[in-house]
């Protein structure tokens, strides 16, 4: 049976926390709060781990149940919006129509065990007469306070923000908002992509997570992402485009082609977030491959650092050195990687290898980063042909594949010598 543990995405990774708080040059209330954030990393994913290794569903199989397929937005929150005059008519007709299919398979279920149960409204009576439902549904989007509370059971907190209203005049809250929008609109535009699951799941964010704390994840669980509002060295989650990026395409990777979190299949995965994080940036700043600066939440370091990003995706391991926070370690070629024990094994440490591999062959192509080395790595992820505990070979494999079904000989040579040029060797192709 595969391994059903799926530990939450953290932006910051552990090895910067660590860094921070041990670091003889930070203040003893910086070295505290960095601590506390690497200590709720280390206990919410072992309690992830506990959870989901319980489980016994088989991954990795398309089309099979998904423990995050559900109305992440409730009953409550659709009449809310059904009934608000701060949104726009489709928008209310649309919660409206939500709502009332909702209501109906709750009927039907009940009625399924013998209930005796209130028959349908007259305007459902009358679309089930012939009234065509729409072909697709809404993607909701909704952003809650956590109003600072390190208390994860008590998210998502209270409701600031949902599909429609008006800005709300919370500027974490705001960004959250049309920064997520802003993701939806790439899947969907570039990729033909419905959202997170390709159904229009509901998106759901929490902003104000705990006190200080300087770190945004998404949590597979609750199926939602959490901010926080950062401190001395690390702010502006909700601010950073590619960061939000990055964490929704781990909800995306568990619907296309599910990577084991630990290992190179976990720095595949966080690869994968990279690439799709800085291809959204690349959109919205309208940036070519050869202009873009191909750096990972450089709207989140503070002014002051001796630093320009959390990751470069062009250089690995120069995206900061600073004595308060430490030197990048990322490696930029295979043959410095090392099986270690922490941050599950690497996986943070280790996408940039496979991260310069991509950038390279962006650069190759020229154009648009998501035109053909973009399109190259989404098929990739759709093929049916990654395993759980994919290796960087056996990924590289099926991207040079990819590229010489889409785009011919001469483009499964470029990828092949991005790939070759971080030391990931292919086989040879037959």
């Amino acid at each position: 049976m595969a391994s059903t543990n799926r530990p939450i995405c953290f932006v910051v990774p552990p090895y910067l926390l660590n860094a921070i708080s041990v670091s003889s040059e930070n203040e003893a209330s910086i070295r505290e709060s960095a601590l506390s954030a690497l200590n709720f990393h280390k206990s919410y994913c072992t309690k992830r781990e506990k959870r989901f290794a319980a489980l016994t569903a088989p991954r990795g199989l398309r089309g099979a149940a998904h423990p995050t397929q559900r109305g992440i937005v409730p009953e409550s929150m659709l009449k809310h919006i059904a009934e608000s005059t701060e949104v726009d008519e489709y928008t209310r007709s649309c919660a409206k129509r939500d709502l009332e299919h909702i209501q109906n398979v709750q009927v039907k279920y009940q009625q399924a065990q013998g209930l005796q149960v209130k028959t349908a409204t007259t305007s459902d009576a009358v679309e089930g007469e012939g009234k065509k439902k729409p072909d697709t549904e809404t993607t909701y989007r909704a952003v809650y306070d956590a109003q600072n509370d390190a208390n994860e059971e008590n998210l998502p907190g209270k409701v600031v923000r949902v599909e429609g209203q008006k800005a709300s005049g919370d500027e974490a809250v705001d960004e959250a908002y049309d920064n997520a929008g802003l993701v939806l609109k790439f899947y969907k535009d570039i990729f033909n992509w419905q959202s997170i699951d390709n159904k229009n799941m509901h998106v759901v964010s929490s902003v104000h997570f705990a006190k200080n704390y300087e770190n945004a994840f998404w949590d597979p669980e609750i199926a939602q992402m959490v901010y926080g509002d950062g401190h001395t060295f690390l702010t502006n989650f909700t601010g950073c485009i590619d960061v939000i990026g990055h964490e929704l395409t781990h909800a995306v990777t568990e619907y296309t082609s599910p990577l084991d979190y630990t290992g190179q299949s976990g720095a595949l995965n966080e690869h994968v977030s990279d690439v799709f994080g800085i291809m959204v940036k690349q959109r919205v700043q309208n940036e070519t491959a050869d202009k873009a600066d191909w750096l990972i939440g450089e709207d989140c370091i503070m002014p002051g650092v001796k630093g320009v990003a959390l990751r470069s995706m062009k250089a690995p391991g120069t995206a900061y050195n600073d004595p308060r926070f430490g030197k990048d370690p990322q490696p930029d070629n295979f043959k410095d990687y090392e099986e270690v024990e922490t941050d599950n094994g690497g996986v943070h440490m280790y996408s940039g290898i496979p991260n310069k591999a991509f950038y390279s062959a962006a650069v190759a192509f020229g154009g648009y980063s998501w035109e053909k080395a973009g399109k190259i790595w989404w098929e990739t992820m759709q093929s049916g042909q990654i395993p759980p505990k994919c290796t960087f070979l056996q990924f590289a494999d099926v991207t040079v594949d990819k590229a010489e079904e889409l785009f011919g000989e001469e483009a499964a040579t470029i990828i092949q010598k991005a790939w070759a040029g971080v030391g990931v060797v292919r086989k040879t192709r037959t």
